[in-house]
């Protein structure tokens, strides 16, 4: 299944920097992990913001939500989720 996520970081003004620092490192390096893996399909900045528009490609909602939850940035996350399926008039082969 395709999940269209969008998610919007909300770091506290008055977390410590390293400890910012670090979640940042970890969630980078999960998140290129996922994409290795082909589990995050898409990841893109939204210009001005700290937040971002994603495809995840898992085989059910539960598998996403334990998928976020391992995100190091979740606590600070506000999520929104999208189911995606393929529309009849697309002219493409694939979601790819």
């Amino acid at each position: 299944m395709l999940f269209h996520v969008k998610m919007t970081v909300k770091i506290p003004l008055d977390m410590n920097p390293e400890q910012a620092a670090q979640l940042k490192a970890d969630e980078k390096a999960l998140a290129q992990r996922l994409q290795s893996e082909g589990t995050w399909r898409h990841l893109w900045r939204i210009a001005g913001h700290y937040a971002n528009y994603s495809v995840f490609d898992l085989p059910s909602v539960e598998a996403l939500h334990d998928t976020l939850l391992q995100l190091p940035l979740f606590p600070y996350m506000d999520i929104e989720i999208d189911g995606l399926c393929r529309h009849p008039s697309s002219i493409h082969a694939d979601d790819r």
